[in-house]
């Protein structure tokens, strides 16, 4: 069974939601879209207080060719445009919609397209107008990504369908409902990469996924299944290509570098819903699950649409949890607040009845070696550690702390209950703050000089 070296192994938890259907949620009377979210430059608003819009209708631009457009999930007015509280905890300028109900759509919303004959660059326009990213957790521009410099130089599509977070089982049940949709789509991908095979990572705690499409895809060359170890985190971009193909790749090594291109399930039936019937990226679906909720469950949500509203859709509490998390509980961020917004990367609602973090004493490092035998990256967190305890970001790069995933294997695995992801985290944002610095004093100075320069030519 293929997999990567390192890792851990916690509980699944997946029984609570793995069996139900996905079932579609309408959003509520008000919507709201910030404009970052994603990896790269925000969004741009192009509607203003009082415009009306339609399902399907672009709200906001793309800030840079690593960004994306927003578009409405709703028919409506735009109520406004002003800093709003994110699932982040952070205020950020917000696109504030009020729905009509109606759900009128934009011209050629949802009508099926000659996509038969869509050439590459077609192919890749449609994904970039249609607003979408990895909805694995990242948020990567995947347009970015459908343009390597060499296409041709691409010889492995990886699907990514392992969905290595416990208690997640969104991608799942879309593996297992959409299974033809999912290929039609992979058969688009594999057009923009003529030596390219298709590879669809599955973990083996989805057998039925692993037999459904492997029976769905055994009259094709270009498409495969591979069963990979059940282990987090395997669904890692660095990780499932070396699970995958062999190759290992760090931060200065792009995937598509190293001949990959990796897409989350979802982006991939996302790239298709584009392409074949000219529907955006306004919905995704979400997994509410945890031993707090009244009905554990997977739904098709609008973007925009607030976790409250959502939680409400699945039946609320069953009991008053301690901790509610967006995402999972490896990678998920906590929330005190459900009044905001889902997100493109918004993958699930999480509430436990127990905060186990919160009731854990952290002691004294003991050297174990735990978190190094743990790591994915092969570093040396117990050392890492103590250069961010003593500010001294210069040696934690020194220990290739850059390097860091933030998976959270090391903090799992830690008997002493550091919080070491947590600490890398804060090291890697003042290192990149330290050297956005220096670029910008660099870049000063050489402007500097030149003014100097043609100050003296002119004398």
């Amino acid at each position: 069974m293929r997999t990567f070296k390192r890792g851990v192994h916690p509980g699944g938890h997946k029984g609570l939601s793995k069996n139900e259907p996905i079932r579609k949620v309408l959003p509520a009377e008000q919507v709201m879209y910030p404009l970052v979210q994603h990896i790269g430059a925000p969004a741009v608003p192009i509607v203003k207080k009082g415009d009306r819009v339609l399902v399907g209708q672009p709200i906001a631009e793309a800030g840079s060719f690593v960004s994306v457009p927003i578009h409405s999930a709703v028919s409506g007015t735009v109520k406004a445009v002003e800093p709003r509280l994110t699932a982040a905890g952070r205020e950020i300028e917000t696109i504030v919609i009020d729905n009509d109900g109606q759900y009128t759509p934009v011209d050629g919303f949802g009508v099926e397209r000659d996509w038969r004959n869509a050439t590459p660059e077609e192919i890749v326009d449609v994904v970039q107008k249609a607003g979408i990213v990895g909805l694995g957790g990242a948020g990567f521009p995947t347009h970015v990504k459908l343009r390597p410099k060499d296409p041709a130089a691409i010889h492995t599509v990886i699907v990514n369908g392992v969905e290595c977070e416990p208690y997640l089982t969104c991608d799942y049940r879309l593996m297992l409902e959409k299974t033809d949709d999912l290929l039609i789509a992979i058969d688009l991908l594999l057009r923009l990469f003529p030596n390219a095979r298709a590879v669809i990572g599955i973990e083996d705690n989805k057998p039925l996924a692993i037999r459904k499409l492997r029976d769905a895809t055994a009259a094709t060359e270009r498409i495969g299944v591979c069963a990979l170890k059940t282990k987090y985190p395997q669904g890692g971009e660095r990780m499932l290509i070396h699970a995958v193909t062999g190759e290992d790749i760090n931060s200065t090594v792009l995937p598509m570098d190293a001949g990959c291109v990796v897409e989350n399930v979802a982006s991939v039936l996302a790239i298709g819903d584009a392409v074949r019937f000219g529907v955006p990226l306004i919905s995704r679906v979400m997994t509410v699950t945890g031993d707090a909720v009244a009905s554990a469950c997977n739904l098709h949500v609008a973007i925009g649409d607030s976790y409250s509203h959502v939680l409400e859709a699945a039946g609320g509490f069953a009991i008053e949890p301690q901790k509610i998390i967006t995402g999972g509980p490896m990678t998920g961020t906590a929330m005190f607040d459900l009044n905001v917004p889902i997100v493109k990367t918004s993958a699930s609602i999480l509430a436990l009845t127990e905060d186990e973090v919160a009731q854990q004493k952290t002691t004294a490092c003991i050297h174990c070696g735990h978190c190094v035998r743990s790591c994915p990256e092969f570093l040396v967190p117990q050392m890492m550690y103590r250069s961010v305890l003593a500010d001294d970001f210069e040696q934690f790069e020194k220990l290739h702390g850059m390097e860091c995933i933030e998976c959270g294997c090391c903090t799992y695995s830690c008997p002493a209950k550091l919080p070491l992801a947590q600490a890398f985290k804060y090291a890697k944002l003042e290192v990149a703050k330290k050297r956005r610095a220096q670029k910008a004093a660099e870049a000063a100075k050489a402007a500097e000089e030149k003014t100097g320069e043609k100050g003296g030519a002119a004398s």
